[in-house]
């Protein structure tokens, strides 16, 4: 293990050694509120703490495995024992250090929420609007195999089928931490149902994906900042959605951000529904910004949400699909339309995790 690494988890028992003292004072319980963020940060601080402590006693099993088998010549019976052990303890080693690697990364709060992905046609004309519906489809899928609960927003659907417009609204454990990867331009290459002669077509669609933020970051809103307007919604629904004035739309007059839902069957759900939307663009506005301000520690790091970057190529006649910004290139673009998306969905991590880790280790140099 490097030594930054071995140095940065030293702290951790040194902090542990700190909370339970603290922890242990008669008075803490005075502070309901500092008792419980010392408890917190405790459960954390012992849970990396614990794995170190278990990756020191393995070294020491290592090292002294590795003295019996200098010792044991011509002991067949204690170097197979010695060499078990030796096997055994560098075994467990690798898969604590890759553990602990883990526990070290920064943790981005936001990872833990639910998700709005807004799919938007580009160039391309009908067939993109056509894409924009097959990588709908293709999340959906994927989050009904994940076990989330997917359900659109809003949508403004294309004369043949497709979508111009889609917000999906997707609601989970670790959504956000799955999905924020995929904002940023999405290419398909392949030959349109409308095509006659058979020619490859390419077009574009963009994803954005927002964190839902809590309701304590709703509330920050200024309501005398909203303009709220109401209008009659259109598409399926039936006669009631189709009939009254139960549509909404609300513009953020600060930053002019935009945010409408219609599908509610009343008034009152689409407000809400549209105000989670508003206060989630937001967000991803104040998140786009702070990573710009940063953009030379980050420069090629994943998920800077910039929307006009091409990450990904669709390519139906090769059935190839390729994350451009980490080289992955899968010929299972089938199964991947399909909401086959976990192997890309781990690279993704993989890589942001590795970027983080050489980050850690420039700080700590």
């Amino acid at each position: 293990m490097k030594l930054f690494l071995r140095q940065q988890l030293a702290r951790y028992t040194d902090r542990l050694a700190e909370l339970e003292f603290l922890l242990s004072r008669e008075d803490i319980m005075k502070d309901m509120a500092q008792f419980l963020t010392l408890s917190r940060e405790h459960t954390e601080v012992s849970a990396v703490a614990s794995r170190w402590d278990r990756f020191q006693r393995r070294e020491a099993d290592q090292a002294a495995a590795t003295e019996m088998l200098q010792s044991a010549a011509g002991d067949a019976d204690m170097v197979a024992m010695a060499q078990e052990e030796m096997d055994s303890a560098t075994a467990e080693l690798q898969q604590l250090e890759q553990e602990l690697q883990r526990m070290l990364l920064p943790k981005d709060p936001d990872d833990a929420r639910n998700a709005f992905v807004e799919i938007r046609a580009g160039t391309g004309g009908d067939e993109s609007a056509l894409f924009a519906a097959d990588l709908a489809r293709m999340y959906t899928r994927y989050c009904d195999s994940q076990g989330w609960k997917t359900e659109i927003m809003s949508e403004s659907a294309s004369e043949l089928g497709g979508y111009k417009e889609v917000v999906l609204q997707i609601e989970g454990n670790n959504v956000y931490g799955a999905l924020k990867f995929e904002s940023g331009g999405h290419r398909v290459q392949r030959v349109p149902a409308t095509e006659t002669q058979g020619r490859i077509h390419t077009s574009a669609c963009t994803v954005a994906v927002l964190a839902e933020p809590d309701e304590a970051v709703a509330i920050q809103i200024n309501p005398a900042d909203l303009r709220i307007d109401t209008y009659r919604a259109s598409g399926a629904g039936g006669q009631h959605i189709n009939k009254t004035d139960s549509a909404v739309r609300i513009t953020h007059l600060p930053t002019g951000i935009v945010a409408e839902c219609q599908d509610g069957r009343s008034q009152h759900s689409n407000k809400a529904q549209a105000l989670k939307v508003l206060t989630a663009r937001i967000h991803e506005k104040d998140r786009s910004e702070r990573a710009a301000k940063d953009a030379a520690e980050r420069k090629g790091l994943i998920g800077t949400g910039d929307r006009s970057d091409r990450i990904r190529t669709y390519n139906f006649p090769q059935g190839r699909f390729t994350d451009h910004r980490i080289n992955l290139t899968l010929y299972k673009l089938l199964n991947i339309m399909e909401g086959d998306l976990g192997d890309v969905v781990e690279a993704l991590q993989a890589y942001e995790a590795a970027q983080q880790l050489a980050a850690l280790e420039v700080g700590l140099a």
